[in-house]
């Protein structure tokens, strides 16, 4: 499984580069911090597979890792996908290293 680093994402984000950001935590985590994915809870995932871009590169994250660690497997098992990235340690590392 590939994996970006915060560093890596908010690179990413500061020079506007075209990729997807994909945030599979539920509402209630969103509502208490987000860094602007596309909300996604991970029970959704697999009857929204169609909001999940396969032509660019696609940040999958949760809180630390592991439940994007598992939805990025279902996927590429399920539906093929080779372009989807975890984010290593999830939003704690990326709010840990960049703040909210």
């Amino acid at each position: 499984m590939k994996e970006i680093t915060a560093s890596e994402l908010k690179k990413l984000k500061d020079e506007n580069a075209d990729f997807q950001l994909i945030d599979v935590r539920e509402e209630y985590e969103y509502d208490e911090a987000n860094i602007n994915g596309l909300l996604i809870p991970m029970g959704e995932v697999m009857d929204n597979v169609e909001k999940i871009d396969k032509t660019k590169q696609v940040v999958v994250h949760c809180r630390s890792g592991k439940r994007s660690a598992t939805v990025i497997g279902a996927l590429e098992s399920n539906f093929g996908y080779t372009n989807l990235y975890n984010l290593k340690g999830g939003i704690l590392a990326y709010l840990e290293e960049f703040g909210g």
